[in-house]
């Protein structure tokens, strides 16, 4: 794969003698959207905590955008974005208030700021609410406006943990475009999700269960492997532990 942007190396995580993340193994090339999917408690989340250098690996090898998670956490923080289920925005600032106070937190300056703040709301037809309080936009509006948020400041790879839990079909294939888009950029997107439908997305595909990557491929090589009709079907058989054919 050409310049992987992401690499792990038997990455482990244990909680005492719970092993939460059990020697995982992949890479993620440049621009790639790359799926992390998995059951709730299946380890992503604590896999994704590592490489975003928010909490130390027990053992194994990783890097992001060619920083050591280890000895390099502060200068991974700074080539990424990330966001959260909860979207990471504060209910009781105003739009244009989040993008100013998370383009402070990556180092943008004032005049940069006001040019992506003025970008960021025109490309989403969003600039007559700049001056309104989060808290009372809808869900939809919400999560657009934190997706453009993680991204204003033009990170390498944007980490998504769960970002379309809870909205209703047609804004999570609108959130979708919006991926599309940025992979389009170069931006490298880690997702995710426990929506199997959602990994027809993505360029390919690792499935967790138990703390460890069962499957790793493109959605059409995976559903092929497992002689599936779609991805759900090949996570239940994964979960099940029944073998490919």
């Amino acid at each position: 794969m050409p310049s992987a942007i992401i690499e792990a190396r038997d990455l482990t995580r244990k909680f005492g003698d719970f092993t939460a993340v059990d020697s995982i193994s992949f890479h993620v090339g440049r621009g790639e959207i790359f799926g992390f999917l998995g059951a709730n408690g299946a380890g992503k989340t604590t896999a994704m905590r590592m490489l975003t250098g928010l909490l130390v690996p027990t053992s194994g090898e990783a890097t992001v955008a060619g920083f050591d998670v280890y000895r390099e956490a502060e200068q991974i923080k700074r080539r990424i974005g990330y966001m959260s289920q909860k979207f990471s925005l504060y209910d009781d600032l105003t739009v244009a208030e989040n993008i100013w106070f998370f383009g402070g937190i990556y180092g943008l300056d004032n005049r940069a700021i006001k040019e992506k703040t003025d970008a960021l709301l025109g490309r989403l037809g969003l600039t007559h609410v700049k001056d309104r309080m989060i808290g009372s936009l809808p869900l939809g509006w919400k999560q657009k406006i934190a997706f453009s948020t993680a991204i204003v400041h033009d990170p390498d790879v944007v980490f998504l943990d769960e970002p379309t839990g809870g909205v209703d079909p047609i804004t999570r294939r609108q959130f979708w475009d919006m991926i599309y888009e940025a992979s389009d950029r170069g931006t490298t997107l880690f997702v995710t999700t426990h929506y199997m439908d959602e990994a027809e997305y993505c360029d390919r595909v690792s499935i967790m269960v138990d703390g460890r990557i069962a499957a790793l491929d493109t959605p059409a090589a995976l559903k092929k492997e497992f002689g599936s009709a779609d991805m759900d079907e090949v996570f239940v058989k994964l979960a099940r532990g029944e073998k490919t054919e």
